[in-house]
């Protein structure tokens, strides 16, 4: 029997071997500067292969991270209405899928995020490419600000998700999503419109 050359066939071992050469590449380079085909030549397959089982590039980052929900579903509902009201939207959204039983994966991530530095970069990563970019491109505020802008809205969110779930210093911990909302929501759109000095 003739073993065929080529490409390797698709199975469980491929699939994984993809996610394993997204999870370095990404970490390693981030997510701009990682390529479909870098993350296909690290993993030995055609870059078909990836588009076959991943689709884009954003569905094989959020699978390799293990993102427990896809900020682009999320982001329509948190940016569409009145600009003045995207910090109250983000911070409910935000509480919302924290306190739900999607956040268990989050708090997992966030866990090891504080304790590797490995998935630390993919959470930075994901943080600004696919949830603070986002939003800040949506938003009239000056690109040079930006990066601040999103850092400054990371420090409130992580910070909460931190106290709420991980800490869980009372009474942030067991406070209504509510009482949260209408304490960190005004400090939030400081942070994405407001004056920063």
């Amino acid at each position: 029997m003739v073993r065929r050359t080529g490409r390797r066939p698709g199975n469980p071992d491929t699939r994984e071997a993809i996610l394993d050469a997204a999870r370095a590449g990404f970490a390693e380079r981030g997510f701009d500067a990682t390529s479909i085909r870098s993350i296909a030549g690290a993993a030995g397959v055609d870059p078909a292969l990836v588009h076959h089982y991943f689709g884009s590039k954003d569905r094989l980052f959020l699978a390799a991270m293990n993102a427990p929900l896809d900020p682009g579903e999320l982001l329509p509902g948190m940016l569409g209405g009145d600009a003045d009201g995207i910090g109250e939207r983000l911070v409910r959204t935000f509480l919302g899928i924290w306190d739900s039983p999607a956040g268990a994966a989050a708090v997992a991530l966030l866990r090891s995020g504080v304790s590797n530095e490995w998935t630390a970069r993919l959470l930075r990563e994901f943080l600004v490419t696919q949830v603070l970019r986002r939003v800040l491109d949506h938003l009239d505020v000056d690109p040079a600000e930006r990066p601040l802008r999103g850092s400054l809205v990371a420090t409130q969110m992580i910070g909460l998700a931190m106290m709420r779930h991980v800490i869980r210093l009372e009474p942030v911990a067991s406070a209504p999503a509510e009482t949260l909302v209408a304490a960190i929501a005004p400090t939030v759109q400081r942070y994405l419109r407001g004056h920063l000095s």
